[in-house]
């Protein structure tokens, strides 16, 4: 019986085989730069907002703390978000006719809430508590960055699981001082994890990493 097929047939299909390996280790790879991207993370994204309120200006220049606006993060699993009364102690003195502001003076005027738009925004299915972070030692810019430095708000963590996996694996990579929480320009010392193995122990900081600590 004649052959049906050229004896290069056995090359082609070696490598056509290897070819479409190729092609799915490159599609994965694909996938893997898509899924860790700021297309798909949102991270360094700046969020446009019904006022584009300057953190820099306030936090930076001005030296607003944390908790003159976010006045639940030490008590509250959620930092809430100011109400319009929180900017008018201010802005009912100062800036008091600026265009800009009219959006809040508006709100104020009309007793209608400011629609700001979340900028760390987890899914529904992840818990976090602002509260328990803090009294264990995590400064605010460990995860939202230097916010007094940011004109406008952008998501500077990528908010991934094995991102905050990275911290509950090794906490004392990452713990301050309480006194330090709110401190923006906080730099770590040189002996930071013998400084974190003792506040690690002093803090009671475990290492939780079960499904169910941050997924109710």
């Amino acid at each position: 019986m004649s052959q049906l097929f050229h004896r290069q047939s056995n090359i082609y299909s070696r490598l056509s085989i290897v070819a479409l390996g190729l092609f799915a280790a490159g599609l994965g790879a694909m996938v893997g730069v898509i899924h860790l991207g700021s297309f798909y993370t949102n991270q360094d994204v700046f969020v446009e907002q019904p006022i584009q309120f300057s953190h820099a200006h306030h936090v930076g220049g001005v030296g607003i703390d944390c908790r003159y606006c976010h006045t639940s993060v030490e008590e509250s699993a959620f930092a809430n978000i100011p109400p319009t009364k929180t900017c008018m102690n201010c802005h009912s003195q100062i800036w008091t006719n600026a265009p800009i502001l009219e959006p809040v003076r508006a709100s104020f005027r009309d007793n209608t809430r400011l629609q700001w738009t979340r900028v760390n925004d987890l899914p529904d299915f992840v818990y976090f508590n602002h509260s328990v972070h803090i009294k264990k030692g995590m400064g605010c810019a460990t995860c939202h960055g230097r916010v007094d430095r940011m004109p406008l708000l952008y998501q500077k963590a990528s908010l991934q699981m094995a991102w905050c996996l990275d911290c509950h694996r090794n906490p004392e990579q990452y713990v301050r001082p309480r006194e330090a929480v709110f401190q923006m320009d906080y730099e770590p010392p040189s002996n930071q994890l013998e400084l974190g193995a003792q506040l690690v122990k002093a803090y009671d900081i475990r290492s939780l990493t079960n499904c169910s600590t941050c997924h109710r």
